[in-house]
């Protein structure tokens, strides 16, 4: 997830795209691309949260990634991909930007911004995950949990009053790769501990948390 807000409007994108863009709603769980479809535009979420699915076979599905506002996807297009490697879904209400691949190519040509900024935000995607699979193979599952709490901190931050994130226990399993029961059990101790509570959906006390994580032992060493 980037930290930093592009802040890119449907006016700035109308200026550089014009014809070649187009911005559209979505209701809650409505899938904005499936895997398997032709990958041929870039995505940036004007407004809400959009998940990203990948499923095998065997019926085994795993969610990769959950977007906040301010974040492109579908950029897989732009190094030559044909094809959706995963599914894009929004879950709530999200107003987002479809921009086509050969325009959004040419403006990374001309435009030295926003190129810039579209760079920026990709590596910051990078750097995300390499510390999402750092988690995977190296920390417990409740510090797992723990840094998928503060992701989905910064989004309910970011969510209206009266339509507020609702985050199944079983989407927090898939997330942080571990049973539903275990992420129940994890979940009644932070929510003893203040970390996490509900209302009318999932709050989360991002500072409690970010102590939290500061106090557990680091399980991958870092040189400094």
């Amino acid at each position: 997830m980037a930290k930093q807000t592009l802040g890119f409007s449907s006016a700035v994108f109308r200026k550089k795209f014009r014809s070649a863009m187009t911005v559209r709603s979505y209701r809650d769980n409505e899938i904005i691309f499936a895997q398997g479809d032709k990958a041929d535009a870039v995505f940036y979420i004007h407004s809400g949260t959009v998940k990203l699915t990948m499923a095998a076979t065997r019926r085994k599905k795993a969610i990769i990634a959950v977007l906040p506002r301010s974040s492109f996807f579908g950029e897989g297009c732009l190094g030559g991909q044909s094809q959706r490697m995963y599914t894009a879904r929004s879950i709530g209400s999200s107003n987002i930007t479809r921009l086509q691949k050969e325009s959004t190519l040419r403006a990374l040509k001309r435009d030295r911004k926003f190129a810039e900024l579209l760079n920026a935000y990709l590596l910051s995607r990078v750097i995300r995950v390499e510390e999402d699979l750092a988690d995977q193979f190296f920390n417990f599952s409740e510090k797992r949990l723990a840094r998928v709490l503060l992701l989905f901190g910064q989004i309910t931050k970011e969510s209206k009053p009266e339509n507020p994130l609702k985050v199944s226990q079983g989407t927090l399993a898939e997330m942080v790769g571990t049973t539903r029961a275990r992420v129940s059990k994890f979940m009644s101790a932070f929510k003893k501990k203040g970390f996490v509570y509900y209302n009318g959906g999932l709050q989360i006390n991002s500072a409690l948390v970010s102590a939290f994580l500061e106090n557990r032992p680091m399980s991958v060493v870092t040189k400094t």
